[in-house]
């Protein structure tokens, strides 16, 4: 295990009640589904990460987050531990694309409903611990 904890960003980004996910590749996670998302660089503010992450891997650009929630996420067979902030913003323009391919194969608006698997971990680990935050996102409580 590394001896440092991590902080990851992750941008929960909706439209029309759905959440956008991305299949990543060529990292820790490798073929599962996340939110656009990376680390916390020093001195930036999770909201502006969770901006320049989203615009950088998905040419969105989403105006503003509000905070949301974080997870644990202990990757055990990677030998590594993340602390990943959540930030919860919307989208009205534009359509997603595969902006870093090295990373991403696919960008896709999901259901909460009917979400693509395997997620990964972080997501995984949201769900399962904040089931009622999911509910009050999916029904636009939040």
């Amino acid at each position: 295990m590394s001896d440092q904890v991590r902080v990851g960003v992750a941008a929960v980004i909706l439209r029309q009640g759905k959440v956008l996910l991305g299949e990543r590749i060529g990292s820790h996670g490798a073929h599962t589904w996340a939110t656009p998302g990376g680390h916390l660089e020093l001195g930036e503010t999770v909201e502006a990460c969770a901006k320049r992450e989203t615009f950088e891997e998905t040419g969105l650009v989403v105006d503003s987050f509000k905070k949301f929630t974080f997870t644990n996420d202990v990757f055990t067979k990677e030998k590594k531990h993340y602390v990943t902030l959540y930030v919860v913003g919307s989208s009205t323009k534009g359509e997603p694309s595969v902006t870093e391919p090295e990373k991403c194969l696919q960008w896709r608006w999901c259901s909460f409903d009917d979400l693509p698997e395997p997620l990964f971990l972080p997501l995984t680990n949201l769900i399962k611990e904040n089931q009622e935050l999911i509910d009050a996102l999916q029904h636009k409580r939040i």
